[in-house]
C-alpha cells in the first residue's frame, strides 16, 4: 500500500473536531433573541421597577436556557487521562495523547488529542459522537470501517450490547429518565412564568419549586449510574473512571436557585401580599373574592340628595291648540 501526501487512500479523510454543538448553538441563539426582545421594553418602565424587571427577565431566561441546554450537553459525567497508546490497528506506532470520555443524556463523546497534536505527520484531534438513539453496534462497525484510532474503538466497545460491563443499559436508561424529568421541569418553568403574570403569585411560587423538584429528580435519575460497579477503562498503562462533571453541578445550582426563588415568593405572599403583588405589577382588589361585595363605587349625586330636577316645560292644554 502506498501513500499520497500522508493520506490513507482506503479510509475517508479525518474529520475536524467540532467546537460547539449545533443544537446548543441554536438553543443559545433562540434565548438570546428572547432576551434582547424582552429587554427592549425596559425603557418604557419607570422608576425602580425597571431594575426589578431586568433581573426578573434575566434570571427567568437563565433558568429556561439551562434546563433546555442540559438535555443536549455531553458533560454530565467525564473522565480523561494522558497516556501512551497504540494509535491504530495493524500498526506498532505509539502516540502520547489525552483520551477523554464525555457522557450526556443522549449519548457519549470520545475525544483523542495528541500531545503534541501532530505526530507521525498526522494531526491527532478526534471528537466522535455516539448516540443512544442509534444502534451502538452499527456505529461501532462504522467506526471500524473509518479506521478510527484504537483508544476510541476501545471505549466505544464498552458501550455495546455484547460488552460484559453492560454500560449501555446503565447510561442509556438513566439518561432517558433524566431527560424526561428535565422536559417536565421546562413545562413547569413555562407555567411559572405565566402564573407570575396573573394575580396568583402564590401558585407561581409553588410552580417554581416544582421546577426545582423535577431538576433534582433528573439528577437523582442520572446518579443511579454511580450506584452500580464502575467499569474501569484501561488504555496503555493507565486507567480512569467517570465522575460528575459541569452539567451535573450546573443542574444542582439551577435547582437550588429555583428553590430559593420559590420559597422566597411563597413567604412574601403570606407576610406581605400587597407588596408582593405590587412588585409584580398586579393590582390589589378587595373585591376579588366572590363572597365579598364591593364597598366602593360611583353614584349619581342627584339620586343621593333624594331629588330629581327635570327641566320645566310649559303645560299644553287643549284650549291653546
Amino acid at each position: 500500500m502506498t501513500f499520497y501526501n500522508d493520506i490513507y487512500p482506503f479510509f475517508p479523510l479525518q474529520r475536524t473536531a467540532f467546537i460547539l454543538s449545533g443544537r446548543l448553538l441554536a438553543i443559545i441563539l433562540v434565548f438570546l433573541m428572547l432576551a434582547v426582545s424582552l429587554l427592549l421594553i425596559l425603557p418604557g418602565i419607570r422608576g425602580r421597577t425597571r431594575v426589578f424587571w431586568m433581573f426578573r427577565i434575566m434570571i427567568s431566561l437563565f433558568i429556561g436556557v439551562v434546563i433546555v441546554a442540559l438535555n443536549f450537553t455531553n458533560s454530565w459525567a467525564e473522565a480523561r487521562m494522558t497516556t501512551n497508546a497504540t494509535y491504530k490497528s495493524f500498526s506498532n506506532a505509539v502516540i502520547q495523547a489525552e483520551v477523554g470520555l464525555h457522557v450526556g443524556l443522549y449519548g457519549i463523546n470520545v475525544t483523542l488529542r495528541g500531545n503534541p497534536i501532530v505526530q507521525f505527520n498526522e494531526t491527532i484531534n478526534y471528537n466522535e459522537m455516539f448516540s443512544w438513539h442509534d444502534i451502538v453496534e452499527e456505529e461501532y462497525e462504522q467506526a471500524l470501517m473509518k479506521g478510527l484510532p484504537n483508544p476510541i474503538l476501545y471505549i466505544v466497545e464498552k458501550f455495546t450490547l455484547s460488552s460484559p460491563c453492560g454500560m449501555i443499559f446503565q447510561y442509556r436508561y438513566s439518561g432517558q429518565f433524566a431527560s424526561a424529568t428535565l422536559w417536565t421541569a421546562f413545562c413547569c418553568w413555562i407555567l411559572a412564568n405565566i402564573l407570575f403574570s396573573l394575580p396568583v403569585v402564590l401558585y407561581a411560587g409553588y410552580m417554581t419549586m416544582a421546577t426545582a423538584a423535577f431538576i433534582f429528580f433528573s439528577m437523582a435519575s442520572f446518579s443511579t449510574i454511580m450506584n452500580v460497579p464502575q467499569c474501569v477503562f484501561s488504555i496503555g498503562e493507565d486507567s480512569f473512571v467517570t465522575e460528575y462533571s459541569h452539567s451535573f453541578w450546573l443542574a444542582l445550582a439551577t435547582g437550588l436557585l429555583c428553590t430559593i426563588i420559590g420559597i422566597f415568593v411563597v413567604m412574601l405572599n403570606f407576610l406581605m401580599p400587597e407588596k408582593i403583588k405590587a412588585a409584580f405589577s398586579i393590582s390589589f382588589d378587595s373585591c376579588e373574592d366572590e363572597d365579598q361585595s364591593c364597598q366602593e363605587g360611583y353614584l349619581n349625586s342627584v339620586f343621593l340628595n333624594g331629588e330629581m330636577y327635570l327641566p320645566r316645560t310649559p303645560k299644553v292644554t287643549p284650549e291653546r291648540l
